[in-house]
């Protein structure tokens, strides 16, 4: 079997890097793109300098300020940042017919079996890098593996501007000695689960029984028991089938009963039901769920197994996840559909 080779390319500080590069003036002062805090924003990104301050993206900018008073904060711009990502985008694509964009940022690319650079993974992501950064202004990391779980952990390895490879044979002793926590898809709930059995490495996670994990985790155990040795099947796709589609909004006054809460939903509703026919998805919906994030950035997330996206359903889940708030006032409400596999027709996400 052909060993794969897998290039994670992930764009430094994104957003910030393109104000950075659009406006040399801003220099190296801390940055953020945000809204501001009359309209209770939150920082979508930030750059190193902030960084250093312990501003992080999705942090309230209210808080942001706190913690860097002189923190600049920048309207996003969001056609400037699609421009820039379709640029990289084309980019990646010289180097390889395989690319998946996860975002605007970030992308993988499988570059298995391919002649350039005499066929070294390691010397594309590196011309990859110059390449992006010659062009666009813009830096990136690269990570390289035999996979995408291990490609994607490497890019993170020499943030920002760098380069981390991670060759077939150091597999077993880099992914022993990994954080749990940073293995993609373990949030800090299921981490705190797993440290409280004694896992705070992938390796210790086999001494922990299995059936006390499957008890744990579900289905899940699978996926976490082939991480733990650095195994991923998934292969890179050049087309990504949509699962989900979406809409939120936060509130400049928090809603403090049911009521008010009740009053947003078929304005939310007429705005989903809109994504999903722009993406001719309507009849591909078979979960519904509702999320609401409280005054205190506490958040709960309720849903249900359904034919149709309508309100009587949304309101019954919301009703759930506002008792679970116990009264608190919710400062911002969700929509989300889930969407079934179609074999016929492939839903492609959007830049």
């Amino acid at each position: 079997m052909t060993q794969r080779k897998i290039i994670h390319i992930d764009l430094d500080c994104f957003f910030a890097a393109v104000e950075m590069r659009d406006n040399p003036k801003l220099g190296d002062q801390p940055i953020a793109v945000g809204g501001s805090v009359s309209s209770r924003g939150v920082i979508a990104a930030c750059n190193y300098p902030a960084r250093t301050f312990g501003v992080r993206s999705a942090m309230p900018t209210a808080q942001a300020l706190k913690l860097c008073p002189h923190l600049l904060l920048v309207p996003g711009r969001m056609q400037a940042y699609k421009e820039a990502s379709q640029q990289v985008m084309a980019i990646l694509k010289r180097y390889s017919d395989i690319v998946e964009p996860l975002s605007l940022d970030e992308a993988y690319l499988d570059v298995t079996g391919s002649a350039l650079c005499q066929g070294s993974a390691t010397r594309i992501a590196e011309a990859i890098r110059h390449t992006i950064k010659t062009e666009t202004g813009l830096t990136a990391s690269a990570g390289v593996a035999p996979n995408k779980f291990l490609a994607k952990i490497a890019s993170d390895e020499r943030k920002p501007d760098g380069l981390f490879v991670i060759c077939p044979h150091q597999v077993p002793d880099f992914v022993a000695r990994l954080p749990v926590q940073k293995i993609p898809g373990i949030g800090p709930k299921t981490a705190s689960r797993l440290q409280e059995l004694g896992v705070h490495y992938c390796q210790d996670v086999f001494k922990v029984p299995l059936a006390r994990l499957i008890r744990q985790f579900g289905a899940y155990s699978q996926t976490l028991l082939e991480r733990c040795q650095g195994l991923d099947q998934r292969p890179v796709s050049a087309e990504r089938v949509r699962k989900s589609v979406g809409v939120e909004q936060t509130y400049a006054q928090d809603k403090c009963s049911l009521q008010d809460c009740e009053a947003e939903l078929p304005a939310l509703l007429s705005t989903l039901q809109q994504r999903l026919e722009r993406h001719r998805a309507s009849s591909l919906v078979h979960k519904v769920a509702v999320k609401l994030k409280f005054h205190d950035f506490q958040q709960t997330t309720v849903e249900q197994q359904v034919q149709t996206a309508d309100l009587a359903s949304i309101r019954s889940l919301l009703v759930t996840a506002w008792q679970r708030g116990e009264g608190r006032p919710v400062r911002l409400i969700g929509l989300q559909a889930g969407l079934a596999e179609q074999d016929h027709k492939q839903l492609m996400l959007e830049l």
